[in-house]
């Protein structure tokens, strides 16, 4: 009922793995090289900075709001609405020697003195560089931890070459949303870094459901070659994975589309991720455990005689 594709034969995906092996290379150095010339832009969550909520008596013209902040020299101010077209946070980054509490009066005399009716502060909240700077930190562990103990799980449910195909898959999908990000500069706050750690996960479960069914035909496809047992895994599980990556995007695309601007950056890195993710467990995972030389028996689990054996079989 829910098949969407299914193959009368294998498909030939591991006689493309050279090209793939020469685009992961690629996109993974200029992602490095980026983020080593451009780095992050950090958002408020981690540069620090003054958020402001104002609530307008009519609905608000983002535009138009930004034109009045930067006329007040408030330049680079991300606007955006929350909740209602009456409602809208106010991002601005920090000023060296002045208070959030000053900041926050200035945005609000400037949107009074325009002409957007009645305005009144909802909110305001300061976060400092040191604490963003510790948020920054604690990211960045969390997604190496979270790493390392998939690495010891793959470690224990599968052969190392599959293990090792796992988790460099993974690091392959991070470093290459991160390039994204880092490339086009858009800003990397909270959103974005929940999206990266749930990347890690669906990335994952996709690479598990294919290296199951790849040590399973291992043991059931005596005297095929590791590339054939590998094709007829990822085609068995094709279905699958189109079904699931394609209800996963739509939704996505709809969050990006009508979610508003505070989750974009979380709907992009994810759509990104899933992209990614997906390939990389044919063409990095598997295609990496095929280079390692994986073969037949390193699935089959060794058979210990039991002490006696022997003397029992000649009785």
């Amino acid at each position: 009922m829910f098949e969407l594709f299914k193959a009368t034969s294998p498909i030939r995906f591991m006689k493309y793995s050279k090209p793939a092996t020469w685009l992961s290379m690629f996109l993974i150095i200029g992602s490095i090289a980026s983020l080593s010339t451009n780095w992050i832009n950090w958002g408020l969550d981690f540069t620090g900075g003054t958020l402001i909520e104002v609530g307008f008596q009519q609905p608000a013209v983002l535009p138009e709001v930004r034109d009045t902040l930067a006329q007040a020299n408030f330049n680079g101010a991300i606007v955006q609405h929350f909740g209602s077209s009456h409602e809208v946070m106010i991002r601005i980054a920090p000023q060296e020697g002045v208070k959030g509490v000053v900041i926050g009066n200035q945005v609000l005399d400037a949107l009074q003195a325009a002409d957007f009716g009645n305005v009144d502060m909802r909110r305001i909240e300061f976060v400092g560089p040191n604490v963003g700077e510790e948020l920054a930190e604690d990211g960045g562990l969390a997604i190496i931890i979270s790493l390392i103990c998939i690495m010891l799980y793959v470690s224990a449910r599968f052969e190392w070459r599959l293990a090792a195909g796992a988790v460099l898959a993974l690091a392959h999908d991070i470093i290459i949303t991160l390039g994204f990000f880092s490339i086009f500069q858009l800003e990397f706050d909270l959103t974005v870094l929940a999206a990266l750690l749930a990347v890690v996960g669906y990335s994952l479960n996709d690479t598990i459901v294919v290296f199951d069914r790849i040590r399973e035909n291992f043991r059931l496809m005596s005297t095929a070659t590791p590339d054939e047992v590998v094709d007829q895994s990822i085609t068995q599980t094709l279905n699958r994975t189109m079904i699931t990556s394609g209800t996963t995007i739509f939704v996505l695309v709809s969050l990006f589309v009508v979610g508003g601007a505070l989750i974009h950056g979380f709907s992009t890195a994810l759509l990104i991720g899933i992209f990614v993710g997906t390939y990389s467990s044919i063409y990095v995972a598997s295609s990496l455990a095929v280079k390692l030389g994986v073969e037949r028996e390193h699935m089959i689990p060794e058979v210990i005689e039991k002490e006696g054996a022997d003397q029992d079989a000649l009785m």
